[in-house]
């Protein structure tokens, strides 16, 4: 078992729960549409969260077989006999009911009414768009945050200005722990009480394959879908090559799209695509893969504990994919996710991580070093050198590494250690 980490012990004395970063806006939307969705994928706090910011509303889950059955059969009549506020969870096993959500909330225009969560993309997006396009707010929540693992309050997305690094410097606070994070993973309940780790991650794997992937793919055998997870995890921060995962998992390149599809659609990975400019014209095309949760990329690829990955020679994907999933979450929870790419051209130049933000790129290297120097940023003159400052702004560099402190290594270049994300 895991030792209890110090945001499990004032979880436990406060009911379990854990604050969450996008609890403010989740409030603030609350007054301004019928309805709020929140997706994402299993096990990652969608239902606690909404019912710490709603407890006045009646909790319903569509998990249980005879209230799904309930809402297919009749939604109309379900609606009728549940007319309080309501949470509806896992609503995309009930399709049939959007139309008649709209229905009830063009009748009642009433803000904060229906509070809906979910946890497949594919259908339930589809199902919103069709039904409830306009009434409804939809946001993304992801596992823990480093932020929320550690108690920090400020909520603004991580964009390196400087009025971003004042504000995070008043509420810094140290990570000396910051392998045995990556190597837990994200899932609240691994903080909320003491849990068998391997245990853990076995066992969610094994539900999300039976609950989600039978019902978004055609799979045959849930040991070559979780073969394919593995070939996966093993090249978080790489290049996306089908044609290397599907011969890992001894499966058909097709099927290895398709399947990919359903990871990115679930929240297990997220797509990370190339910067495009018609000046860098020898960019490559190909997106980049990360896993969201590093606990999860541990249990796959059997790294079973934090200093076999400080130690290892993945230690750099894991550290950047950690980075990498630290800062879309840090946007998710304020609700809007800017563009977000890499850079890398057929010269082997390449720059992590490019922020869009306005029309300001802000350029950012991720390294596990705790020595960095001004050559880690050498790649960013790239874009200083073929971007004309007319079509955008490219602002100094930063890195994220292992150094204890902000260390400025040029005019424009500056090193920033994790506890600023």
């Amino acid at each position: 078992f895991l030792s209890e980490p110090k945001v499990a012990i004032r979880a436990w004395r406060h009911s379990m729960y854990i604050d969450r970063q996008m609890q403010p806006l989740l409030t603030e939307l609350q007054t301004q549409f019928p309805a709020l969705l929140v997706t994402g994928p299993r096990q990652v706090g969608k239902s606690t969260l909404l019912k710490h910011v709603a407890p006045d509303h009646h909790y319903v889950s569509f998990d249980d077989p005879l209230l799904r059955q309930q809402a297919d059969d009749d939604p109309a009549l379900f609606l009728r006999n549940h007319p309080d506020r309501l949470i509806l969870d896992e609503v995309q096993h009930v399709p049939s009911l959007f139309p008649l959500l709209k229905l009830e909330i063009d009748r009642r225009q009433e803000n904060g009414r229906y509070l809906l969560s979910g946890s497949q993309a594919f259908g339930l997006m589809q199902n919103v768009s069709e039904s409830l396009a306009g009434r409804i707010a939809v946001l993304n929540l992801s596992g823990l945050s480093l932020r929320e693992i550690h108690g920090v309050t400020l909520t603004d997305s991580f964009i390196p200005t400087d009025d971003y690094l004042q504000k995070r410097e008043a509420s810094l606070k140290p990570c000396p722990d910051i392998w045995e994070t990556i190597h837990r993973g994200y899932m609240p309940r691994l903080y909320q009480q003491k849990v068998n780790w391997d245990v853990y991650y076995a066992s969610y794997v094994a539900t999300y394959i039976e609950r989600d992937v039978r019902q978004l793919a055609n799979i045959g055998s849930t040991s070559d879908f979780t073969r394919f997870m593995v070939a996966v995890a093993a090249r978080s921060a790489e290049l996306l090559n089908y044609s290397s995962v599907a011969q890992d998992a001894g499966i058909s390149m097709d099927t290895a799209k398709r399947w990919m599809a359903v990871l990115q659609a679930s929240g297990i990975i997220h797509l990370l695509p190339p910067y495009h400019n018609s000046h860098l014209k020898r960019a490559i095309k190909t997106p980049k893969l990360y896993m969201r949760d590093t606990g999860l990329m541990a249990w796959l690829t059997k790294w079973l504990t934090p200093d076999t990955i400080r130690l290892g020679a993945r230690s750099g994907q894991f550290f950047e994919t950690f980075v990498v999933s630290e800062i879309i979450k840090s946007f998710q929870n304020r609700g809007t996710v800017p563009p977000l790419y890499f850079y890398r051209d057929t010269s082997q130049k390449e720059i992590d991580l490019l922020i869009e933000h306005g029309r300001t790129l802000y350029p950012i290297e991720i390294k596990t070093s705790a020595k960095p120097d001004r050559r880690m940023g050498s790649a960013f003159q790239v874009l200083h050198t073929h971007l004309p400052a007319a079509d955008i702004t490219v602002a100094r560099g930063t890195i994220i590494d292992q150094y204890p402190q902000k260390l400025w290594l040029a005019d424009d270049l500056l090193s920033l250690p994790v506890e600023y994300l």
